[in-house]
């Protein structure tokens, strides 16, 4: 890379504007992955058709933006909310779908009637999905997802129900999750009306931004560990990527990725019934191991892992770039480098940070979830930009010589 994409990728990473564009609103994933990064990412590492792998792919940012530049783009996450917001983000519609997308979106807070009875979803009911909201004082909260949910069911299609579950999840989450005051039912109808209608626009971007590159690339999102996707053969049968670039679990950093804090720290289930998933696993599924463990070692394990996939998946051409925070970088991210190499790969700095710090590429955390401010500067506030290649393997003295004599 000459001076200038460095300089451009630098200061893509350290962009702390608010997370917008495209479809990248849908849904406020906790720790969300900068698309700014990653748009400079793509662009710095990758032409037009190449293969860009996302194996933590969380809300999906690395593949909108991936399909966005005209890329193939291919994802990979545990948690089936995970693989639904996604999927939805990365759905590129059709003018028809979109019109009646929109015609539904204008519809959809007439469905929230509080005087008209719902139908509460049972079976999730039964396996608790609905916890905090049985409260008395949420009774009307809980009737206006249900008739939201319902008006969303009847877009008949897969793909359309599913773009009116997210707009339901996303204006549920923005009335229920970490909200020190009650959202009226009022407040829910205008925010879901809101909500419609930026997603549709968000999904008219997007449409333009691919149809810019000619022909849709593919798109893959498989909801599974990272660990063993070498032996998918849906992947083996694809090139390698050029680009990895993924912001995986910060190690020893608590980020809950699968619940909703409703009235403080009361953790709820709430967005797997709402898009329609199943979610039995607690925290440490999400984050690799408990963040109490000696020495995190199940994360370090998991990590190496998944990273290890990566890397046989990988060629010699193929970047590999994450950005990571840690609790205690002190001691973990020589740890994780470690993991790094054990896992095959090499890691390169950009020349241009050579001055800095430790010449790697910091940034500060632009008021994630876990992030507090009332804590001032942290150790979680900071994010690293890793760069790794495949490790290239050399031969022995003793192969090499073994060589030399079948040569002979």
């Amino acid at each position: 890379m000459d001076a200038l994409s460095q300089r451009r990728l630098v200061e893509a990473a350290r962009d702390g504007a608010p997370v917008r564009g495209l479809t990248h609103g849908y849904y406020k994933y906790p720790a969300r992955f900068s698309p700014v990064f990653a748009k400079a990412a793509i662009s710095a590492f990758t032409k037009p058709g190449d293969l860009v792998l996302d194996p933590h792919v969380g809300g999906g940012t690395t593949l909108v933006e991936a399909i966005a530049s005209g890329r193939e783009a291919v994802g990979v996450d545990i948690s089936s909310l995970a693989e639904f917001i996604t999927n939805v983000k990365c759905t590129v519609f059709s003018e028809a779908e979109l019109e009646t997308l929109e015609r539904w979106g204008s519809r959809v807070a007439t469905s929230v009637d509080i005087h008209k009875p719902s139908t509460p979803l049972s079976d999730y009911e039964q396996l608790g999905y609905y916890k905090h909201l049985n409260h008395r004082s949420r009774w009307r909260m809980r009737k206006a997802i249900e008739q939201s949910l319902a008006h969303a069911i009847k877009l008949g299609t897969p793909r359309l129900e599913s773009f009116g579950r997210c707009v339901v999840l996303r204006s549920a989450q923005w009335a229920l999750d970490g909200r020190s005051k009650r959202a009226t039912i009022e407040d829910f109808r205008r925010t879901l009306t809101e909500t419609a209608e930026d997603m549709v626009q968000g999904a008219r971007d997007l449409r333009a931004s691919v149809r810019l590159h000619g022909r849709q690339q593919a798109i893959t999102v498989l909801r599974r560990s990272a660990i063993g996707i070498d032996e998918e053969q849906t992947l083996t049968d694809m090139r390698a990527p050029r680009l990895v670039v993924t912001s995986p679990p910060y190690p020893g950093v608590h980020v809950l990725y699968h619940r909703w804090q409703v009235d403080g720290r009361k953790e709820a289930p709430l967005p797997f019934m709402i898009a329609n998933k199943l979610d039995g696993a607690g925290l440490s599924y999400y984050t690799m191991g408990d963040r109490k463990y000696p020495g995190l070692k199940t994360y370090f394990d998991n990590i190496k892992g998944s990273m290890s996939s990566v890397a046989a998946l990988a060629d010699e051409q193929t970047i590999i770039v994450q950005m990571v925070a840690f609790s205690s970088p002190d001691w973990q991210l020589p740890r994780y480098l470690e993991a790094m190499e054990e896992a095959g790969l090499t890691e390169f700095r950009l020349p241009i940070l050579k001055g800095e710090a430790d010449g790697r590429l910091w940034r500060s955390v632009p008021g994630r979830r876990w992030y507090s401010a009332q804590r001032g500067t942290t150790p979680g506030s900071q994010e690293v930009v890793l760069f790794h290649r495949k490790a290239v393997t050399r031969p022995s003295a003793a192969s090499l010589a073994a060589s030399d004599r079948v040569a002979r």
